[in-house]
């Protein structure tokens, strides 16, 4: 009876592993540097299902992975090594630099003030098209079996259009070119906190998956309602949701993917609820609970 039970649990595990939605969140910043190729390259390697990353716009219209529009002074150093303060890290505007100046920029070797045990390398921001080339290269090369997914953030809100990025349609036509031309579409969900992003994906039915990233404390149908459209994800800060929430949006048929989830107590509880992913620094402690 006890190997009955024990192997009922490991099928059903399984399963469930197979079905659930690991995303490395900017890679996996808990242990090497955010948004880059190394990053991701190790996220694949850990196990994760899907790369989440973020996205801006370069003075020359290149889509490059970043969390901020500009350089932050918590990542990054200048083009000549030096020290970027959070009073002047604003005028180092990604969206009024050439793509080759920004690539100058070390944005992994200083120490995270969050992210103490992060390994430290020399790397940049990369271009979205290169990482897409190294991790479909690395896979092909490495994991020939496993398929990955990306979730791409456009980092653009109303009050900075202009400024650090371009209007909605601009951003998302130039963002849409480099997954065109890479031909993975179908494996592409884009986020954004930004509606007007999301709305425009879904006036011209583009053939990619939407998320709507939610971190204010309106209830799930005031934000659904202020979308205006159904989105394939709902992604809230953990901390928000509820059981009721999950059970309301998959009556919807709408999943529902946490983010950011780091500590496996967390893991726990919002498995529980039934949640479809989780979003984490440290994909790794993930598969740690399923151990």
């Amino acid at each position: 009876m006890k190997k009955l039970v024990t192997l009922f649990l490991f099928f059903a595990l399984n399963s469930f592993s197979q079905n659930f939605d690991i995303q490395g969140h900017r890679g996996c910043r808990g242990l090497l540097p955010e948004n880059s190729i190394e990053a991701m390259k190790k996220a694949i390697e850990i196990g994760v299902t899907t790369l989440e990353l973020d996205v801006v716009i370069s003075a020359d219209n290149q889509v490059l992975l970043s969390h901020e529009p500009f350089l932050s002074h918590e990542i990054c150093l200048d083009t000549n090594g030096n020290e970027i303060t959070e009073a002047n890290e604003k005028s180092y505007n990604l969206y009024k630099i050439k793509y080759n100046e920004i690539k100058k920029c070390d944005c992994g070797s200083k120490i995270h003030p969050r992210f103490l045990t992060q390994t430290k390398i020399k790397t940049y921001k990369p271009l979205l098209s290169e990482v897409i080339d190294s991790v479909e290269n690395y896979i092909k090369r490495k994991y020939p079996s496993k398929t990955i997914y990306y979730n791409i953030e456009t980092k653009s809100a109303k009050e900075g259009d202009g400024i650090f990025h371009p209007k909605p349609k601009e951003f998302v036509d130039l963002l849409l070119k480099v997954l065109y031309d890479r031909k993975i579409l179908n494996r592409v969900f884009i986020q954004s906190f930004d509606v007007r992003t999301l709305q425009y994906l879904h006036k011209i039915k583009a053939k990619v998956k939407t998320v709507l990233l939610v971190e204010n404390t309106l209830s799930v149908q005031e934000n659904l309602k202020l979308l205006g459209f159904k989105p394939n994800v709902y992604s809230p800060e953990f901390i928000l949701l509820k059981k009721e929430n999950v059970q309301y949006l998959h009556k919807k048929k709408i999943k529902v993917i946490p983010w950011t989830v780091n500590q496996i107590s967390d893991m726990k509880q919002l498995i529980d609820l039934k949640v479809d992913g989780l979003i984490s620094d440290y994909p790794d402690r993930y598969f740690e609970l399923l151990k």
